[in-house]
This record gives structure tokens, C-alpha cells and sequence, in this order.
């Protein structure tokens, strides 16, 4: 079941929405993308959030996220209500506490590896943690790639550098949006299992939208989504049980 709250949430919920609603357009053209959804996202857990084409779910993360506003609800990061806060502050907490991972890399392509990487330190203006940097490197298999630019590097090579990225200023949550799209099944593998030990072993909360039940079975949970609400909520999934939610939904 997802866990509904009329309070802010515990220091243990890392991510919540309290009964949120997007709506996008006016009057006969408007169209309802969140309709009163409630979860919490707890520390350390790896969530993926599934649905058919328009049921909502890159809009649940991007409210989430604070990269889109919601027409009413609230969402609270780490303890913090992101609805209603000035565009400066927002900024901010999106800069400091979350990590993005998106299909494409987005990677700058005059940057090496290694500033792509730093970049959200540069931004912020902080010190680089040289120890943090290096374990996030070597276990990333990065450290004879930091001198080259992403047209030199392989597209798996490339998401590892955005995965470095994310996680590089310590976030309280990272968000992923279809991380594996643009990879091959070998290197999406990989990617996923690296995902899953940030989650198990370093207590990293990951929120990743997908539209692959294989990709899905790497998280601890899935969230399935249809006509803008949580219809489906699978604790420890496997691709047979989530592909079967799925066409229950005509997906």
C-alpha cells in the first residue's frame, strides 16, 4: 500500500507528495496529469515509477523534483516543503540535495569527463571532497577517462560520468529518467546494478522512472501509474509481476 500523511513527513521519508495535482491547460483543454497522489520515498530505497504512455509518471517526478509546479498538493525533500518556495531557494535545494540522471547524459560537450562530473561544485561554489571524488571514480571505472571530452567516451562511458555527476554533492535523493534508454542491455546491466548498490550499500534514496519491467526489477519497489493516479504498489518486483501490471492496463 502507499503510505498517505496529513503531516509533514518522518527525517526516515526522504521525498513525499501530499495529495497532488497537476493540471495542464484551461477549461475544456485542460488535462489532469497527477490526480491527489500520495507517496512517501523512504532513505536508502530504490523505487522505479512505471506506467502507460501519459499516466503520469514523468510528471510525478518532475513535481518531485521541483522542475515543475503542482496546481495544488505539497511536496516535502528531506523535511523541506519544495511547493510554494521562492524560485532562488528552490534553485538552490534542487542544486545541493538532488542528483538528475536523464536518457540523453547531457553531458557539456566542450568539458572533460572529470569538469562534467564537478560541474555542480563549480556552481555551488564548494570545495571538491578529492577522497569522496576518487571512490566515486574508481568505482565507477572513470579513472583512465577523466581527461576526455563524451565524444571520446562510449555511451555507457557517458552515463557512468553522469551517474558520477549525481552523485558527486552528496544528494538527499537522485532522480532518474529513463537512465538506461540510450544504452545497450550490457551497459544498462551495469548501470542498474551500480544504481542498486548505491541504494543497498551507501543509502542512496533513487527515484527512477522506466518504462522496462527488466529495469524495474533492479528497484525495490515499483509505483505503477495510470490516468494520473498510483494504481499498482509492487514491493520487491520482478519483470514478470510488473509487465503483468502493466498489461492489466492495456500497456
Amino acid at each position: 500500500m502507499v503510505k498517505t500523511v496529513s503531516t509533514a513527513p518522518t527525517v526516515d521519508v526522504i521525498v513525499a507528495a501530499h495529495d497532488l495535482v497537476k493540471v495542464y491547460g484551461d477549461g475544456d483543454a485542460a488535462v489532469t496529469a497527477l490526480d491527489r497522489v500520495r507517496a512517501e520515498f523512504h532513505r536508502g530505497t530504490f523505487t522505479a515509477i512505471m506506467g502507460p504512455s501519459g499516466s503520469g509518471k514523468s510528471t510525478l517526478m518532475h513535481c518531485l523534483a521541483g522542475l515543475d509546479a503542482v496546481t495544488s498538493g505539497r511536496v516535502y525533500l528531506g523535511g523541506v516543503k519544495l511547493t510554494g518556495l521562492p524560485d532562488r531557494k528552490l534553485t538552490a535545494i534542487r542544486r545541493d540535495q538532488v542528483g538528475f540522471i536523464f536518457q540523453q547524459f547531457n553531458l557539456l560537450p566542450t568539458l572533460t569527463a572529470q569538469q562534467n562530473i564537478l560541474l555542480p561544485l563549480d556552481l555551488a561554489g564548494k570545495r571538491v571532497d578529492k577522497a569522496q571524488l576518487q571512490s566515486i571514480v574508481d568505482s565507477l571505472n572513470l579513472s583512465q577517462r577523466l581527461k576526455h571530452l563524451p565524444s571520446q567516451l562510449s555511451g555507457g562511458q557517458q552515463q557512468r560520468v553522469a551517474v558520477a555527476r549525481a552523485l558527486v554533492t552528496n544528494p538527499q535523493v537522485i532522480f532518474a529518467d529513463e537512465p538506461t534508454g540510450a544504452l545497450d542491455s550490457r551497459n544498462s546491466q551495469q548501470l542498474l546494478a551500480y544504481l542498486r548498490h548505491c541504494s543497498n550499500d551507501l543509502g542512496q534514496t533513487i527515484i527512477m522512472v522506466t518504462h522496462d519491467p527488466n529495469a524495474a526489477a533492479y528497484a525495490d519497489r515499483a509505483l505503477i501509474l495510470s490516468d494520473g493516479h498510483i494504481v499498482g504498489d509492487i514491493d520487491r518486483p520482478n519483470a514478470d509481476q510488473v509487465l503483468a501490471a502493466l498489461r492489466g492496463l492495456g500497456a
